[in-house]
């Protein structure tokens, strides 16, 4: 039956989001606990703006999922779930690293962590972008105004 089928794609479209949000949102509690350790006030402007970001991310996991089994309980569920990932980073690399922590440790966490957004933005992100909009109407567009915005926003920290 076509809709079942449907059904099946929604829900496996949205378990797969929310491993990769999952995935996507590790290196983001990392990168904000030691840009909390590095400067609280960073830290917790960087906390607010990821907090942010992710009600979207949120809402592209539970979506699908609440349109194919009518579940809103189980749809928020999986959305809460796809997010747990980054206070769990979070509290790993405290106790990991918490009485290790130097420049050089800092340095490299903060490599690792960036290499791993880049990763996942060059290998997720932008192609999935580019399966929904095949004719490049705001994908490259978007990423252009994304890399702008960045690069503002690091001056504006210089300031």
């Amino acid at each position: 039956d076509y809709e079942a089928k449907n059904n099946a794609k929604l829900v496996r479209m949205g378990m797969n989001t929310a491993i990769a949000i999952a995935l996507h949102n590790f290196p983001e509690g990392l990168a904000t606990f030691v840009a909390t350790l590095a400067d609280p006030n960073v830290g917790a402007v960087l906390a607010i703006a990821i907090g942010i970001h992710n009600v979207p991310e949120g809402l592209c996991v539970a979506l699908p999922i609440y349109y194919a089994t009518g579940n809103r309980r189980k749809a928020f569920l999986w959305g809460v779930l796809s997010g747990l990932s980054e206070p769990v980073a979070a509290l790993l690399g405290w106790a990991i690293l918490a009485n290790h922590f130097t420049d050089d440790v800092y340095a490299v966490m903060f490599g690792v962590v960036a290499g791993m957004m880049v990763v996942i933005s060059l290998k997720e992100l932008i192609p999935t972008a580019h399966r929904y909009d095949p004719q490049d109407t705001v994908v490259t567009y978007s990423a252009i105004v994304g890399m702008a915005v960045m690069s503002l926003s690091l001056c504006m920290f210089i300031v």
